[in-house]
């Protein structure tokens, strides 16, 4: 009886220790749908007053090609855009428009450039590659790119963080869905 005890024992130990040592990445393959919640506050200035948005979202593609779905957190579409290479569609409620790129079609959705081309590897928890970065001045981020501080300090949670100083401040927080 006690050899079969340590051979249950055994059996149990070798098996935690390989769950143990298995730690799933964080990172997202390229290809990978990007989905989770969002929310974007723009600060008041003297010109505007206090801006917010939370949405669920859906983001495919990469920063030349690709789909970015925006819902309410009850399930109503804020807005669909699809992209390719000198052409953005964006469909909402109150309509369908086309932009020249992704910045311009964020001015005119959120009111602000919100850097899309980026956010496909920042929520991959690295910088883009398509600009320079360096280490944050701020204790409270990782890096900084585009202007943005962006953090990755809990990533581990599904967390992503990113603040623009420039005028007005705008503060983007995104909690992504496990894949």
């Amino acid at each position: 009886m006690s050899r079969c005890r340590a051979l249950i024992a055994a059996t149990v130990v070798c098996g935690l220790s390989a769950c143990a040592a298995y730690a799933p990445a964080l990172t997202a393959p390229d290809n990978q749908v990007l989905s989770g919640r969002m929310t974007l506050r723009i600060d008041a200035t003297a010109a505007a007053p206090a801006r917010a948005l939370s949405a669920a979202f859906e983001l495919s593609g990469n920063a030349q090609q690709g789909r970015l779905d925006l819902n309410t957190p009850l399930g109503t579409t804020l807005a669909r855009a699809r992209w390719e290479p000198g052409n953005v569609a964006v469909s909402t409620p109150q309509g369908d428009s086309q932009h020249d790129d992704l910045s311009s079609m964020t001015r005119v959705l959120l009111g602000e450039d919100l850097p899309v081309v980026a956010l496909f590897d920042w929520l991959r928890g690295r910088p883009w590659p398509g600009a320079p970065s360096m280490p944050a001045e701020l204790p409270s981020a990782d890096f900084k790119q585009l202007g943005w501080d962006v953090s990755l300090a809990e990533f581990s949670q599904r967390w992503v963080s990113a603040r623009r100083a420039e005028t007005p401040v705008v503060w983007l927080r995104v909690k992504l869905d496990t894949p």
